[in-house]
This record gives C-alpha cells, sequence and structure tokens, in this order.
C-alpha cells in the first residue's frame, strides 16, 4: 500500500521536512559559517545573527535537496526517511529546498551583493553532487569545495569591500583566514569519506562507485586517514599563523585531533558497515571542534555562545531518529 503524501500546509509534512534536513548536520554549516564570521572585523549582533542563520541553516536545505536524486541508495541504506517512505513527495522538497535556498542567498546578498557569486556557485553545485558522488574520485572534493564556500560568505558578511582583502596572504590574520578555509574543506571531505562506509552495500547495488566500493575498505580507509592528517595539520597552523592562540583554543583543537584520531583508529577496526557510524560520529565532531578552535583563538570571546553551541550539537545527534546513520 502506497503511503499517503503528506499535504505541504500541515506540520506533518514540515516535521517530515525537517528529520529530512538531518538536524544534527545543521551544525556542520553552522560551524563552518561560524569559521569564517570569526574572521569580520567590525560586525553587529543584528548583522551576525543575519549572517549565520542562513549559513545554519544551509546545510538542511542542501542535503535536502540533494536527497531528491539518491532515493534509489537511500531505499536500501536509509529506509527510515520520509521521502523513501513516500511520505513526502520529490516536488514538495525540491521546491522547499529551492526556494529555502534563494531565500538564504537573497538574505546574505543583502548583507554583501557578492555574495551572489559563491552562493549561485553553492547551488549549482549541490544540483550536480550526485553525478560526481557515483564516482571514486569526485564525490569528497566535489562535496567539500561547496563546504568550503560557507567560511567564505560568512566573512563576506563583514560587507562590500571584504571580498579586497579575503585572501591576503602576506599579513597573519587573512593568511589564517586562508587555512581555516583548507581545514573546513579537508575535514568535511574526511567526513565524506567516512560516511561512505555506512553505505556500501547499498552504493554497490545501486551503481554508486564510491571509493571504499571500487578499491575496499584498507584503502579507504587509508585514504581517510591521509585527509585526517592533513586537517589537524592545517588546523594547527590555522592556530598558530593567528598569533591569537589562547590556552583554551589550543585545548580545543588537541581535543579535535584526539577525537580525530580515535575515528581513524575505529574505522580501521569495526570493519562491519553495520558499525561504521561510531568512528563516523566521532569525525563529525571532529570537524565541529576544528572550527570552534578556529573560533576561539581569533575571537575567545564567542566561547561564551560556542559552548552552547557544541553542547545542542551533541543533543541533537542524541536525538536522531537512527542511531546507524549520519
Amino acid at each position: 500500500m502506497t503511503a499517503r503524501v503528506y499535504s505541504i500546509s500541515s506540520f506533518r509534512f514540515w516535521g517530515a521536512y525537517w528529520t529530512t534536513m538531518r538536524p544534527y548536520l545543521l551544525f556542520v554549516s553552522g560551524a563552518a559559517g561560524l569559521s569564517g564570521l570569526v574572521f569580520t572585523e567590525q560586525l553587529s549582533m543584528m548583522r551576525l545573527l543575519l549572517g549565520f542563520l542562513p549559513l545554519f541553516f544551509s546545510y538542511g536545505l542542501g542535503q535536502s535537496l540533494t536527497d531528491c536524486f539518491q532515493t534509489d541508495t537511500d531505499a536500501l541504506s536509509s529506509p527510515y526517511r520520509p521521502l523513501v517512505r513516500g511520505l513526502i513527495s520529490k516536488k514538495q522538497v525540491l521546491f522547499v529546498s529551492l526556494c529555502g535556498l534563494t531565500a538564504s542567498v537573497a538574505l546574505l546578498c543583502y548583507l554583501n551583493p557578492i555574495v551572489l557569486i559563491p552562493g549561485f556557485a553553492a547551488v549549482l553545485g549541490l544540483l550536480t553532487y550526485t553525478k560526481f558522488k557515483r564516482t571514486w574520485w569526485g564525490g569528497p572534493p566535489w562535496n567539500s569545495w561547496i563546504v568550503a564556500l560557507l567560511p567564505i560568505v560568512g566573512r563576506l558578511v563583514d560587507g562590500p569591500g571584504t571580498q579586497a582583502r579575503l585572501f591576503g596572504l602576506y599579513e597573519p590574520f587573512s593568511l589564517s583566514f586562508f587555512f581555516a578555509v583548507l581545514v573546513v574543506f579537508c575535514a568535511y571531505a574526511n567526513f565524506v569519506i567516512i560516511g561512505y562506509f555506512k553505505d556500501i552495500s547499498a552504493d554497490s547495488q545501486t551503481g554508486y562507485k564510491t571509493f571504499p566500493v571500487v578499491f575496499g575498505w584498507k584503502a579507504a580507509a587509508i585514504y581517510s586517514d591521509i585527509t585526517a592528517g592533513i586537517t589537524a595539520t592545517l588546523a594547527t597552523c590555522t592556530v598558530v599563523f593567528s598569533g591569537c592562540a589562547t590556552v583554551w583554543s589550543a585545548f580545543i583543537l588537541t581535543v579535535a585531533v584526539a577525537v580525530n584520531l580515535y575515528g581513524q583508529m575505529d574505522i580501521h577496526r569495526v570493519r562491519d558497515e553495520c558499525k561504521a557510524h561510531g568512528p563516523i560520529s566521532h569525525v563529525l565532531r571532529a570537524f565541529v571542534l576544528y572550527c570552534l578552535a578556529i573560533v576561539t583563538t581569533m575571537k575567545f570571546d564567542w566561547i561564551v555562545a560556542g559552548v552552547p553551541f557544541y553542547l545542542l550539537f551533541e543533543l541533537s545527534m542524541y536525538l536522531r531518529p537512527e542511531e546507524s546513520q549520519v
């Protein structure tokens, strides 16, 4: 019996759409956005909130959009999802996601019109993501450059003229920003790579030639190790070259590296895609912690918001509807 599709005007639809957004992953785009916003120089509280909110929700809107193009593999690996169950339709999700992304870009363009360029690029990247995910070489870098746009957009929230000094590598401030963008790129690439481990069987059956499908568990785990090592090195460079490191930012960085290392060791140990959610969760935690290490390095007083931000992230992880899915 086919499930009845919820009306887009009903509370049940929005509850199902919220599940589709994966609330625990909103903290990925939120953390990435904060790692750019922290490099702004004269930002009012209102401008900060107007910049942060669309960045925070962008991951969920983008994730819902890409889900519309990969229900084949999701039907095997994630049958709990409302889109797979037929509770909401692809047309509904596409409409809401594109409207949400358009509104987000419009709001950010109000703060700085140049945001239209990376905003348009991000939406285009999301629409073409599934094609690249089907290749062993394309998925991680393609997904990562989209997420790496978030700290750039975050810094552009500072206002018109920011782009002129965006990557001025001659000064420590902008050099640290350059490294911060690379940290987001590499940390997210590792999350993508290690995330494939939970879907190896489903991806294999549906024609997704991801790295673990093509080269096997051990090779993919080593690929993930290399990416993790590069991330830790870049994060350290970000903190060191800033000249603003504190004991607390160094502590958060150390915790991030330790959590990441534990996840890397765990992915070599489990050798079972049904148990891969454990190390995947650790790598996700490391991503958020790396970003918070950057944030507290550049503006230590932001730790007041950083602590509840991380606690809410852990709460959302705990409340996710399916433990094996991250």
